[in-house]
């Protein structure tokens, strides 16, 4: 017979999953690790950016008059170049076989000799016979009588104007980065705790502590109370590393910590308390059909093959191509619209009814799932012994 509510009764066993699971040595050591994991993902990252189109020259002779040009045609491009001035070319080469020098510059402007370890950057040669050839145009300009600088203003002012139906968007390369992030904690997440949900019920099954919980609360109030409790536990690890990670990345400059990012946290947050919702009372049912720890895997098994086929097929299609049809069809798919969704609206390739549609597809689904996994599980909990057949669990 049932004592209490039937909504306070599962927020009491939620109440114990999460004050439970949030004191265990394995979420505590897992989030860690995890966050380790993340920074040094973040600073490597920001190591890289750093380094990034930044080449070293050393300029011998007469190549030291046109450090300046370098510099000016390496911004023009978006490459910082640094020049350094050396003296002894056989000091130079030494530079160059150890790596302190990219590249050094030997001979006159116009004729310019480049020495390399091994291979010249195919943008570092661009840029060196650019300025090379402008070296020689300047050359002749002056030759025949003419201003080479007020020459080069005159062609240089000379530009295509573009009109833009819609203006490129200046922060899409950081929204592909943060959605494609986004998608990959959710997945795992998911995964992780949903996994967890069917532990939990087989090993409440196995130890007939389920027999004692269920001569207070109805069966749905378990499976709900363990769901949410758990829930709760994933998205304290999901906020605490997704925040972390925000703020690590804005400090070294990999983020801009802006709207967009703000944004696909908290859409973030949504699409992991619908997924979460959706995906772990499936793992909770299927759970409930074994009695042994080591035949859980067996039956979450077909769980997990559609939610990582998914993934696979989804995080291609958003890398590959976020605006292709193929993209916005997976999206819409409820089994796959928590990973996938909140990766395009942090992406900005979603439009408002798209958002609408997945969300309300997503929650009927969860719906039907709520009743169908409350069935099997049940019919299924009590029984002990052999695996129960999924189809006999649906039937009572």
């Amino acid at each position: 017979m049932n004592t209490v509510s039937p909504w306070r009764a599962v927020w009491l066993i939620a109440k114990r999953e999460l004050n439970t699971r949030l004191r265990t040595r394995s979420f505590v050591i897992g989030t860690a690790v995890l966050l380790v994991m993340l920074m040094g993902y973040v600073l490597l990252q920001s190591t890289l950016i750093s380094n990034e189109d930044k080449s070293k020259i050393g300029l011998t002779g007469q190549t030291a008059g046109i450090a300046q040009q370098l510099q000016t045609a390496g911004a023009a491009v978006g490459e910082k170049i640094e020049t350094v001035t050396v003296a002894d070319p056989a000091e130079g080469r030494s530079q160059v076989e150890n790596g302190d020098l990219d590249a050094l510059l030997s001979g006159n402007a116009t004729e310019l000799k480049v020495l390399v370890k091994s291979e010249l950057d195919n943008k570092l040669r661009a840029l060196l016979t650019g300025v090379s050839q402008q070296e020689v145009l300047n050359g002749k300009l002056s030759e025949a009588v003419e201003n080479p600088e007020q020459v080069m203003r005159t062609v240089t002012d000379t530009q295509v104007e573009v009109d833009s139906i819609k203006p490129p968007d200046p922060e899409k390369a950081q929204r592909m980065v943060i959605g494609l992030i986004v998608a990959v904690l959710l997945y795992m997440s998911i995964v992780t705790y949903g996994t967890l949900v069917a532990q939990g019920v087989v090993e409440e099954k196995s130890s007939r502590v389920v027999e004692i919980l269920l001569s207070t609360v109805r069966p749905w109030h378990l499976l709900l109370g363990k769901v949410i409790g758990l829930g709760l536990v994933g998205l304290t690890q999901l906020v605490i590393i997704g925040g972390a990670g925000l703020i690590v990345a804005s400090a070294t400059n990999v983020l801009t910590l802006s709207g967009v990012a703000t944004s696909a946290l908290l859409w973030g947050v949504v699409w992991y308390l619908l997924g979460f919702l959706l995906y772990a009372i499936l793992y909770g049912a299927m759970g409930s059909l074994v009695s042994r720890q080591e035949d859980t895997q067996s039956v979450i098994g077909p769980v997990n093959i559609v939610l990582i086929l998914g993934f696979v097929v989804g995080f291609n299609l958003l890398a590959q191509s976020p605006e292709g049809t193929g993209t916005k069809i997976l999206s819409l798919v409820p089994l796959l619209s928590p990973v996938l969704m909140p990766a395009r609206i942090a992406a900005g390739t979603v439009e408002v009814w798209e958002i609408a549609l997945s969300l309300g597809l997503t929650v009927g689904a969860i719906a039907l799932f709520t009743w169908l996994g409350a069935r099997i599980y049940q019919n299924s909990v009590l029984r002990v012994g052999s695996r129960i057949k999924l189809t006999d669990a649906l039937k009572g």
